[in-house]
């Protein structure tokens, strides 16, 4: 059993113009691998705002966070880290162009990739369920809005 805390992310399924957005995993061209922009969840912020902040800081958009649409979890065997991910069908508020100068604070993000279903195929993005979701019309789940614990 790993003994690091469980970290809890959000990420944004973001389909404008029949596009799915998506962005690189790791920093420095590390690996060629993709997933949905977001990241981890700060205490005592609920997870839209979370989300929110997190898809604007790697990208520069302002997006509406909607319902919950994917669950996902992994984990790295070797070093113990355990992440489950939170999905959330989102769009975008205002303009959809991200600015080619556009610097994540972090600097993990690096590539902004618009993709349509048929790019897919020859992409590597995980989770492998996350296109299916995407570009499906299958029923959203319920959302719970942030509350705070009533004594």
């Amino acid at each position: 059993m790993g003994k690091h805390a469980v970290r809890l992310a959000t990420r944004a399924v973001i389909v404008h113009d029949g596009r799915l957005l998506l962005v690189n995993a790791w920093a420095n061209g590390q690996s060629r691998l993709l997933c949905a922009p977001g990241g981890g969840v700060l205490p005592g912020t609920s997870l839209p705002d979370n989300l929110a902040r997190e898809v604007h800081e790697e990208t520069g958009l302002t997006i509406s966070v909607g319902t919950p649409c994917l669950v996902n979890e992994f984990h790295d065997p070797r070093t113990g880290f355990h992440q489950v991910d939170l999905f959330f069908r989102c769009s975008i508020v205002g303009s959809a162009e991200i600015s080619k100068n556009w610097q994540d604070p972090e600097r993990i993000v690096t590539q902004h990739v618009w993709a349509r279903e048929t790019d897919i195929p020859h992409l590597w993005l995980k989770p492998d369920s996350l296109a299916r979701v995407a570009f499906s019309a299958e029923a959203p789940a319920i959302y719970d809005a942030f509350e705070e614990i009533v004594k």
